[in-house]
């Protein structure tokens, strides 16, 4: 029996861990938590991206099992056989819970107990979707901040008032305990757990791979149910993003951004705040942040030329934000991830 003490010790550990990193010489083991009722997407969609990725050596780097309590579970209009057991869950330093078909459901009691464990050593475990619903029975989550589908939000905040649940961003990041919207945005927190550990070049060429998006942030909203753009309306969003994206080094104040997008500063805001859940200087911070991220690992420049490169004033600057959103220094990140 794992008591919820132990659990909430390791919910305390997981709020103060954000940057990990794995070790090149072996790989790390992943485990996906297969039971009856899962969505056959939310089980697949790691086990294709986890599987894609590699050190800079070429090496594998996560060996990926799907486990189960039985030899077969039921997934829609399929059935599963998988070849690992819950030991496997035993053994996993990352555990992935996908979405469940029905939120009204329970974990049995011998994954719930497997699930309960691995939080308690440690484990960093995501969910994906309607998986948030499972994990939050752990008690885990209790006192963090998680997400699901927005449809399913209202019910998981009934269900647990102790977790706070925010359905307006693609996924949350508590360290060691993450969870995620939808099936898309599944993938979005998988491609994040790669450039966690592996560095923004390794999950760049699993977006590659996988023909997906480098990265849309964990803030970026949700998509919900709202009146549609016009035309001109829904592209022009997008095209600023891009010349943004091309022009990170220049001067980007509210004012200039606005000049570009022939807004004024408010409905610019606004915009941002709707189309990608932050606000311009934000957007543009993380976007510099992970410009700066490839350029510590690809290129010998020094911290300084890396932060004028990427438009931040100094390297001061550079620290302050990139230990916002990395977790870690410039210099730490550089040793752990430069593949030069």
């Amino acid at each position: 029996m794992v008591s919820l003490a132990k659990v909430g010790h390791a919910r305390r550990v997981a709020r103060k861990t954000s940057f990990v990193g794995i070790s090149p010489n072996r790989p790390h083991p992943v485990a996906v938590l297969a039971f009856d009722g899962v969505v056959l997407g939310d089980l697949a969609a790691p086990c294709e991206l986890f599987g894609r990725a590699r050190h800079a050596s070429g090496a594998l780097a996560y060996r990926v099992r799907v486990c189960s309590a039985r030899p077969e579970v039921k997934a829609g209009l399929v059935a599963l056989s998988t070849r690992w057991r819950l030991s496997a869950l035993a053994r996993a330093e990352t555990i992935i819970v996908p979405g469940v078909e029905e939120i009204g459901g329970s974990l049995p009691a011998p994954e719930l107990r497997a699930l309960r464990r691995a939080i308690a050593r440690g484990a960093r475990v995501a969910s994906i979707c309607t998986g948030a619903f499972l994990l939050a029975q752990t008690g885990a989550l209790d006192g963090l901040t998680a997400t699901t589908h927005w449809r399913a939000a209202a019910e998981l905040a009934r269900r647990h008032p102790r977790v706070a649940v925010d359905p307006s961003v693609l996924y949350v990041d508590n360290g060691r305990l993450l969870t995620s919207a939808g099936a898309a945005a599944g993938m979005d927190l998988c491609l994040h757990l790669i450039r966690r550990d592996l560095g923004a070049v390794a999950a760049a060429a699993v977006a590659r791979d996988a023909v997906m998006a480098p990265e849309r942030s964990g803030g970026q909203a949700q998509f919900m149910v709202g009146p549609e753009p016009a035309g001109d309306e829904a592209s022009s969003l997008g095209t600023l993003l891009a010349w943004l994206e091309a022009h990170l080094a220049e001067p980007l104040h509210l004012e200039a951004i606005a000049r570009k997008a022939a807004m004024s500063t408010r409905t610019l805001s606004r915009r941002f705040r709707e189309g990608v859940g932050a606000t311009p200087a934000a957007w543009v911070n993380e976007k510099r942040v992970r410009r700066a991220q490839q350029l510590l690992e690809t290129s010998s420049l020094s911290v300084e030329r890396v932060a004028a490169g990427v438009g931040f004033g100094s390297a001061t600057v550079l620290r302050e934000h990139f230990g916002r959103v990395v977790g870690t220094t410039p210099t730490a990140y550089r040793r752990a991830f430069s593949v030069r």
